[in-house]
């Protein structure tokens, strides 16, 4: 059977949306990866662990990425 559309996509991004906002939204989302994949690794055995703290530890460097270049975007006043 071949259907006459593609599949639309289940998430979009809207087009307008200002670079602070995206970013922020950014690093939310990997802080919720960064604590589902730290509390789900230590349920695991230990090979399985290893994976999962793996995924833990990128995304919390995607985090930090993203707080960098928020900072750029949008600074914090003077500490």
């Amino acid at each position: 059977m071949v259907k006459p559309t593609p599949n639309p996509p289940l998430f979009t991004v809207n087009p307008h949306q200002d670079n602070e906002t995206l970013l922020v939204n950014a690093s939310e989302t990997l802080s919720s990866l960064n604590a589902l994949t730290c509390n789900l690794a230590f349920d695991l055995d230990t090979s399985q662990r290893a994976i999962m703290l793996g995924i833990q530890q990128m995304a919390e460097w995607g985090q930090l990425l993203i707080e960098s270049a928020l900072e750029q975007v949008s600074p914090s006043p003077a500490s």
